[in-house]
């Protein structure tokens, strides 16, 4: 459904540059073309296509998930991944890297030709995020060991070249043969370094943040972990400026120590979902890449393990528990959801409340579920 154009006010409208109660935004051909409080909405109510009055209720921008593996049933590596995207797009995700796990080179380049394809016909889908295969076997999680390998440059191309530009990030091992030449090799065909399934200490993790890795991949999953003698790689992405990936899900990480990270790095936290197939569907047994993985009480675990193999959270329900349970100003919280990935990507039309920025933007009600989500000025979902 396109609205044409769209006005919601009397809401309160919140995101990274604040909180503005009794707000309104007008939308226009994709675009936010003018918000501001009080009553000035009138004047463009009658040109409208469609007017929402949204008392009681919060308007934030569109969600942005640098780090999901699929949903509702569906993995992005699968021959459609539509109905993935349908599911965590009705949470509020309005745009999405669809990430790849460890598999063979030949594999995974098939299935960057087909979320290059996908890219190409919808711009919600914001490119491909590779997930290994080059990463640390001591550091694996519930990616298969036995399709990790060191970077070469041949591999590297073999994915950029699969990809047609529209691999946006890779996590990378930076203490693996070959780690410098592959980031070097990705940062330059414009693609984001994350570091992430590593055993590095502070110091190869610094040193690689500072040759050009940007993101620090699900912080304190996977890698070693924070020690007073010893900070690992999450004291190296604070201290270098990185950008923090954060599963809030109650699982992977103590709300203490979640809500510390937003204290340890303000303005630089990113919420992501890490979701898998499983994300929406009931418990039971689900596939992610090579690997089973059984899903019980909300925890993902490799089948006849204890470890966590991605997790079944949406992005709506971060923003509730980091609101309610690690008491994170709200404002913040949104940007972690919002301008902080968006920056991530180098998208300055995404992420904001603002007149010139894209049409993404989500009413929420009193649990911060979304009743109305609109993306690149199209309603998606309208409770």
């Amino acid at each position: 459904m396109n609205p044409g154009s769209l006005l919601v006010h009397g809401a309160a409208l919140i995101d990274a540059s604040g909180r503005r109660d009794n707000g309104w935004i007008h939308v226009a051909d994709g675009t936010i073309t003018a918000t501001a409080t009080g009553d000035d909405w009138r004047g463009l109510a009658a040109d409208a296509d469609r007017v929402i009055d949204a008392a009681g209720k919060v308007v934030t921008p569109g969600f942005i998930d640098l780090h999901c593996h699929g949903g509702g049933g569906v993995a992005y590596s699968d021959e459609d991944p539509a109905t993935a995207l349908a599911f965590h797009r009705a949470h509020g995700t309005t745009r999405t890297l669809l990430s790849l796990v460890s598999a063979p080179i030949d594999r995974q380049a098939e299935w960057l030709a087909r979320i290059a394809a996908v890219a190409a016909e919808d711009p919600l889908v914001l490119g491909s995020h590779l997930e290994g295969p080059y990463l640390a076997t001591q550091r694996c999680g519930a990616h298969d060991p036995s399709v990790l390998v060191t970077p070469t440059a041949g591999s590297v191309e073999r994915q950029l070249a699969a990809a047609r530009g529209t691999l946006a990030m890779v996590t990378i091992a930076p203490e693996l043969d070959g780690a410098d030449d592959a980031i070097r090799t990705f940062r330059d065909a414009g693609a984001v370094v994350a570091l992430g399934h590593t055993d590095a200490d502070y110091d190869t993790t610094r040193r690689a943040f500072d040759s050009g890795a940007t993101v620090l991949t699900h912080a304190f999953n996977a890698m070693a972990p924070l020690l007073h003698r010893s900070p690992g790689p999450v004291m190296a992405g604070v201290d270098a400026g990185a950008t923090l990936e954060l599963i809030v899900d109650g699982v992977h990480v103590h709300p203490a120590v979640a809500a510390g990270l937003f204290r340890l790095a303000p303005g630089r936290v990113a919420l992501i979902t890490d979701a898998i197939a499983a994300a929406g569907g009931a418990s039971g047994s689900y596939r992610l890449g090579s690997s089973t993985v059984e899903v019980r009480d909300g925890r993902a675990t490799l089948a006849g393990t204890s470890t966590l193999a991605g997790s079944v959270l949406t992005q709506d329900v971060a923003l509730r528990l980091a609101v309610e349970q690690l008491h994170i100003d709200p404002v913040d919280a949104v940007a972690a959801l919002t301008t902080v990935p968006a920056r991530v990507l180098g998208r300055a039309d995404l992420g904001r409340l603002q007149a010139g920025f894209r049409a993404d933007l989500l009413l929420l009600d009193a649990s911060w579920s979304p009743t109305l989500v609109v993306a690149d000025g199209q309603v998606l979902l309208a409770g």
